[in-house]
């Protein structure tokens, strides 16, 4: 990865770190994510999906990725109908 990103997420399952990505994403975030698992990496080490933010961005990824895993029981913005 090129100089000034860092690593704030990685998972063993790539739709969860397309999630967290999507997420940072509506935040105004960017991110990139790089996918480790390959046919050849599975048959040594299972691999990683990985996340990476802009050094001046990592703190307030962070915050958000820690508060959406604390996050239970879906949409707080969701409206139930009557």
């Amino acid at each position: 990865m090129e100089k000034g990103w860092v690593k704030i997420f990685s998972s063993d399952r790539p739709f969860e770190a397309e999630i967290v990505k999507g997420m940072l994403a509506d935040n105004g975030i960017n991110a990139v994510l790089l996918n480790r698992q390959s046919s050849s990496y599975n048959i040594t080490l299972p691999g990683l999906a990985e996340i990476y933010v802009h050094e001046q961005e990592e703190q307030v990824a962070r915050d958000l990725v820690q508060n959406h895993n604390n996050v239970t029981g879906g949409d707080a913005d969701a409206v139930i109908p009557e």
